[in-house]
């Protein structure tokens, strides 16, 4: 695999400390940290089998965060495989298949289908979903784009 295939995740000292502070709270291995300012949100990954914790009953750590940090907080689980990050991210959305492009251009684009019943789910209020996706996805498979089907 080349560098362009898995992304490498430049972690800033603003995103290390975010994620110091959720692994202090909550106890968990946090993978990742992205600071979405147009959105107003930090996007925490951690181990799948440790969102759970890292939300916390009835989502105290996250309301917690929010209310420490003033921006809104989600929790994803983390996968180094790229159809398992895609589902994680999607979640509860139900991936039925995926596709990557790469253009004569350069430019990789996913193509994602997903049950029908569950697009508007998928793509989220505002797209808030697909453009979390695609922040994921660009730091750590260079993927370009994103196309739900």
């Amino acid at each position: 695999m080349s560098n362009r295939d898995k992304g490498h995740a430049k972690i800033t000292p603003e995103e290390f400390r975010y994620m110091a502070l959720l692994s202090e709270l909550t106890n968990t291995s946090v993978r990742d940290c992205i600071i979405d300012e147009e959105n107003n949100r930090i996007i925490f990954l951690v181990n799948p089998d440790e969102v759970g914790k890292a939300i916390g009953a009835r989502g105290f750590y996250v309301q917690q965060l929010r209310k420490i940090l003033n921006k809104n907080i989600e929790i994803v689980g983390y996968s180094d495989k790229l159809e398992e990050q895609v589902k994680l991210a999607l979640a509860p959305a139900r991936v039925t298949d995926m596709k990557l492009v790469t253009r004569s251009d350069g430019a990789r684009i996913l193509y994602v289908a997903v049950e029908p019943t569950d697009k508007a789910l998928a793509i989220g209020k505002g797209g808030r979903n697909i453009q979390r996706l695609k922040l994921i996805l660009k730091r750590h498979f260079g993927v370009d784009s994103v196309v739900i089907a």
